[in-house]
Parts: structure tokens; C-alpha cells; sequence
């Protein structure tokens, strides 16, 4: 299947209109879950989706299906995708290259007039970022049966709008029930949103596995008090506490590298009055660990660190984890492929673990799953930077598309006990 390759040009330019929704000053995009610039970038791929002659289906959480049907429609699919939504500050790749890398393999085999075995399939999942909404990756949690759907459905932002609510407002709270039958395989195509591929030159990294992750919310509550008359030895300052907190959570990060790597990524100090001490603190911690050992350590340092750190300050301490995730082993069938895929084109590869969470993780519990890394500049993401070049998007759509075809023309299934569906 060497000679078989997508159209990178093709590719580019659609990621490049995509990136006209949400753009930002500084080339990047914002793009938040559910807001009415999501719905346009949704809108545009279920046009091109549509066009390339593909069926159309969302499913209760948003998530979008575009079809294109196989020589035995009875087959589970074999499926492809990723994110549309963005950071705040998000770049023109993360999420959106899986995207659309998907539906250009669609359009590749509409090109050559292949028609594979089984049908194939590009997805769009809803909220990976976790950015408006908390926790990341709702649309493929509910899918995969991780969280509820009145629980991804009830998730707030903090102007207290639910997803279930932004859902209906922006059209896109579908009917389609949530995993009603197999997939065959997964397959996530994405930057790598660090240095490591760029750095030693290589194109294609072939990812193995994916670290475990943990969030928390912490409420710190102390005495907001005039900043003038209240003396140092009887302040409950609950921003002290907190900076105290982020600065232990830092050395949770450098206590277990280099493997480990630990964030307070958020911070809202009440009533934020510069003449007012902090009556209560809310931070945010984000552990990632290929151990899932060594991250339950991390999980008992943090809670044993806050509880000391609350008793020291004289301040009330309310430690939530939101969201889990344990280590991630990608199915070893369709690492195969993509290794063999990246080997018929002559790219340079190695094997890389994923640092950042993704819906193929969640995947990864119902049906045989792999990723594929490109590199980015700089390995910056999340970030209106965030940037790649050409020939690396082309080649990871490349072996996108020999992983796809290999499998959907398997005939015979493997799947796990476990396994649900692309609606």
C-alpha cells in the first residue's frame, strides 16, 4: 500500500479554513466547547462530510459520526477522529488535524475508488479540552461508558450553562443512543504537543501507551480581613495557603521525574480586593504518570501535603479528585500497523508514550486502538503558536490511511468482551 497516499495539499487547506473559525491575532484559535464558533466548526465538517458522500449521525453527547459505508455494512467500522474544540490561547492542530485527517482518508478512498471491506468512519468528539467544561474528554467518557450521560449532560462552565443545555441551543444534542454496537478498531491521528519528535527528526511517532492522569479541585477557606489593621500571626490568609499548596505540588513533580510531571494550571483568589486578605482559594492540580503506582504515591503525598498545609495556615481544605484516568496500553494489532504503515512510506520513527490525555484513551477501553504522532514546532501546543509543517501532516495522514485500510478490510473479529460502538 505504499503508492496509496492521501492528499496533503488537500488536507492543509481544509485545516487552514478550519482555522478561520475562532482565529485569533496571533494565528491561533479559540474555539471553546459548545459556543456558537464550535457549532460553526461543526457545521463545516458535516458540510465536507456530507459532500464527500459520507452519512451523518450525533449521538446524545454531541459526538458526530460521518459514515462511509463498506462492501458488508454488518461489519463493525473502523473508526478515526479526535477533537474540534480548543483552548482559550489553542493552536490550528491539537484535536482538529485528527479531525480531519479522518475525513481526507474518506475523501483519498473516494479519490482512488476504493471501497473497503467494512465501513469506515470519522468522529468528532465533544469537549476533549476540558477547558469550558470540567473533566476533559466527556463526549468519548460517556461513549465508552466512563461517565454517565445525565453526568456529561449536567457538567457546568462557570456561567453555571450545562452541557445538555449548550447541546440543544447550538443543534447539536442528537439522538442517536450511546454505543449501540461494535467497532472494529480506533485510530487518533494528532501533534505531539512536545519537543521529543522534532527534536531527534523524526515524522512519525508511533505511541505505545499513554500516561495516567488525575485532577483536583481545592477550596482553601480562611477569613477574608482588612488588609491594614489585622495583624501577620493571627491572619487566615487561604492565598498563602494556596501558594504554599502550588509550590508543594511542584516538588510532588520534581520528587518523582522524570517521568512524573504535576500543575496548578488554575487559581481564584475571593474577594480578589487588593486591601482584603484572601478569605478562600480556589487552585486546580493536574498529576500525569506512566506509573500508575508511583501516580497513587503522587495521590497520597498531595492529600497528606493539603491536609498539613491546611492545619499550619488555620484554614479549612476541601480536596476533590474530578477526574481519572489510569496508564493507557494501546492495542498491539494496531500499533502493528501503524509501524508498518510509517515503514512502507520510509518514515522515521520511534515509540513515544502520550503525555497529554485523548479521546483514544477512552477508546482504548471498548475497541483495539492506536495513535499517531507528528511533531510540532517547538513542541508548543496549547498555545496560538502552535504550529507544524506540511510534510509532517501529510505523512501522518499517510499512515493514517494504510492503518485504516488494513483494517477494514479484516474480515474476521477480535474484539474485546467490553467492546461498544460508533454510532
Amino acid at each position: 500500500m505504499a503508492e496509496l497516499k492521501i492528499n496533503g495539499e488537500r488536507l492543509w487547506a481544509s485545516l487552514m479554513e478550519m482555522g478561520k473559525i475562532g482565529a485569533t491575532p496571533k494565528g491561533g484559535v479559540c474555539r471553546l466547547t459548545l459556543t456558537d464558533l464550535d457549532r460553526q466548526g461543526r457545521d463545516l465538517f458535516v458540510r465536507w462530510c456530507e459532500e464527500a458522500g459520507c452519512m451523518v449521525k450525533v449521538d446524545q453527547m454531541g459526538n458526530i459520526f460521518a459514515r462511509r459505508p463498506g462492501k458488508n455494512n454488518a461489519l463493525p467500522p473502523v473508526g478515526t477522529g479526535s477533537h474540534l474544540d480548543s483552548q482559550p490561547t489553542g493552536g490550528r492542530f491539537d484535536g482538529v488535524y485528527g479531525v480531519l485527517a479522518g475525513l481526507e482518508v474518506l475523501r483519498t478512498l473516494n479519490d482512488l475508488g476504493i471501497e473497503t471491506e467494512r465501513p469506515v468512519e470519522a468522529s468528532v468528539w465533544t469537549n476533549e479540552e476540558g477547558s469550558r467544561f470540567a473533566p476533559a474528554m466527556i463526549g468519548s467518557g460517556v461513549y465508552a461508558g466512563v461517565f454517565s450521560l445525565a453526568y456529561g449532560h449536567s457538567r457546568t462552565d462557570p456561567a453555571g450553562k450545562t452541557i445538555g443545555e449548550e447541546l440543544a441551543r447550538i443543534g447539536y444534542l442528537g439522538n442517536e443512543p450511546m454505543g449501540n454496537r461494535p467497532v472494529h478498531a480506533f485510530f487518533e491521528t494528532h501533534i505531539e504537543q512536545g519537543p521529543i519528535l522534532e527534536a531527534e527528526g523524526q515524522t512519525i511517532g508511533i505511541v505505545t501507551d499513554a500516561q495516567g492522569q488525575r485532577w483536583y479541585e481545592l477550596t482553601l477557606t480562611g477569613q477574608e480581613s482588612h488588609a491594614g489593621p489585622t495583624p501577620m500571626p493571627v491572619r487566615r490568609d487561604a492565598l498563602l495557603g494556596a501558594a504554599r499548596v502550588i509550590e508543594f505540588v511542584n516538588e510532588i513533580g520534581l520528587a518523582h521525574a522524570p517521568n512524573a510531571v504535576a500543575t496548578v494550571g488554575m487559581i481564584n483568589a475571593y474577594p480578589n480586593s487588593r486591601n482584603v486578605i484572601p478569605g478562600s482559594c480556589f487552585l486546580t492540580v493536574d498529576f500525569r504518570n506512566p506509573d500508575d503506582a508511583d501516580l497513587k504515591r503522587m495521590d497520597a503525598e498531595l492529600k497528606a501535603g493539603v491536609a498539613r498545609i491546611a492545619e499550619q495556615s488555620r484554614l479549612e481544605a476541601d480536596l476533590k479528585q474530578i477526574f481519572r484516568y489510569d496508564c493507557v496500553h494501546f492495542n498491539e494489532s494496531c500499533v502493528g500497523v501503524v509501524r508498518a504503515g510509517a515503514k512502507k512510506h520510509g518514515y522515521v520513527t520511534r515509540d513515544i508514550v502520550s503525555g497529554a490525555g485523548h479521546d483514544a484513551c477512552y477508546m482504548s477501553q471498548v475497541t483495539p486502538t492506536a495513535m499517531i504522532f507528528v511533531p510540532c514546532i517547538g513542541g508548543i501546543s496549547h498555545n496560538e503558536i502552535e504550529d507544524a509543517r506540511p510534510e509532517w501532516i501529510e505523512a501522518g495522514g499517510n499512515v493514517l490511511l494504510h492503518a485504516m485500510l488494513t483494517k477494514a478490510n479484516e474480515v474476521s473479529e477480535v474484539q474485546p468482551a467490553a467492546a461498544t460502538a460508533l454510532a
